[in-house]
């Protein structure tokens, strides 16, 4: 189909939060389709346990993209056990010179509960200056609103929902289901 007849997926708002000595990751659980929501309950944050070394990412854009991602970042790590900024950089380089990679759209928050990065298809590997990174369709507004309850006295956990909720509250392709994985170091 052309893309001006494809209505395209949409949807995801997912954010990390660092605070306190622990990383919360959460993602809503909506899956659009043009104006109609096909999946309100799907899970976009995951744990991974390559080696041992613990790590959750939670992804943005085309589901099958992700989880190819995903698997690649997985390798990655078993390569470099416990190096995740090494891994993450490796992940970037690939998707970034790979033809086959080049295409994939899809956008990751990982977190070993130390370190908090975003993985973009441009080859960028981003480190949050505010201890918050959001990505999807609402990640400006929760990447807002979490920005704003970093003021508060509120754990990493609290911050995260009500950023969500505020999230889901704006954006017509996020939804309130969360997923919420929580990681220290």
């Amino acid at each position: 189909m052309s893309d001006d007849k494809f209505p395209g997926w949409h949807g995801t708002t997912i954010i990390g939060v660092r605070r306190g000595g622990r990383v919360v990751v959460a993602g809503d659980g909506q899956v659009s389709l043009g104006q109609t929501v096909i999946k309100g309950t799907a899970r976009k944050v995951r744990r991974l346990n390559p080696g041992g070394h613990e790590v959750v990412a939670g992804f943005a854009g085309s589901t099958a993209d992700a989880f190819t991602l995903l698997e690649r970042l997985e390798k990655k790590l078993e390569a470099a056990p416990g190096q995740l900024a090494r891994a993450c950089v490796e992940l970037a380089k690939d998707w970034r010179m790979d033809k086959y990679l080049r295409n994939l759209e899809a956008m990751l928050i990982v977190t070993d509960g130390a370190d908090l990065y975003v993985i973009t298809g441009a080859g960028d590997v981003l480190e949050p200056e505010h201890d918050v990174a959001a990505i999807g369709s609402g990640g400006n507004y929760a990447l807002a609103a979490a920005r704003g309850l970093m003021e508060t006295d509120l754990d990493a956990e609290a911050v995260t929902r009500k950023a969500m909720a505020i999230a889901a509250d704006i954006c017509v392709y996020t939804n309130g289901n969360l997923t919420v994985e929580s990681i220290a170091k």
